[in-house]
């Protein structure tokens, strides 16, 4: 069986961008954030692209707008229990999965106490995210090299939520709750053979 966890070329909004390099950063952003869902032309954040554009927002700004926009909410938070909900975050944010259960719990107190906008916050703003992409990368799959502060398990557990470059998010089961609250490692299953779509 081959791995199809992609190695990550970090995107990076640099001084002096072109336009090209503008989408190219403002494309990956969406594709991350939003689990390679397709967008319409009609769904891009149109004034938040323009702010970043104008230099009035870095990436993190960029990512923090596409996650507390009404169409992430709406793919992820009102569809969804909160622990997949949780789940993605960690990965359209973080580029992992969550390591134990006591981050989700960490997490559904943050959304309990301070709701929604706090819950975005507590990945964008963290010291995680700053180390792993600063203000100005995309964040990218990060659990498919061995990291200092990721445990090994880690490595399957994000195999399970990004199965490839051709999968969506739009599947609102949790995939992690079993394994996470048993303390158990992930099994690595093969993808779904056949022509159809496939949702992680």
């Amino acid at each position: 069986m081959s791995l199809w966890v992609m190695d990550a070329n970090p995107i990076e909004l640099r001084p002096g961008a072109t336009e090209d390099d503008l989408q190219t950063v403002i494309r990956a952003v969406y594709k991350q954030v939003l689990g390679n869902q397709h967008l319409l032309e009609s769904d891009r954040l149109t004034s938040a692209e323009a702010m970043l554009r104008n230099g009035d927002i870095s990436v993190r700004g960029f990512v923090r707008m596409v996650a507390k926009s009404d169409l992430y909410k709406s793919l992820f938070f009102d569809s969804a229990s909160q622990y997949r909900f949780i789940e993605l975050n960690y990965k359209h944010f973080l580029g992992r999965a969550p390591q134990e259960q006591a981050e989700i719990a960490e997490h559904v107190l943050i959304y309990n106490t301070a709701g929604y906008d706090a819950e975005i916050d507590s990945y964008i703003d963290s010291a995680e995210y700053q180390l792993s992409f600063g203000e100005f990368i995309v964040p990218y799959p990060r659990s498919n090299n061995t990291e200092v502060g990721i445990k090994n398990v880690g490595f399957n557990r994000t195999f399970c939520l990004m199965r490839g470059d051709a999968t969506s998010d739009s599947s609102n089961q949790a995939k992690l709750i079993s394994d996470l609250g048993a303390n158990l490692s992930t099994k690595i299953t093969a993808p779904a053979g056949g022509s159809g779509n496939y949702a992680n």
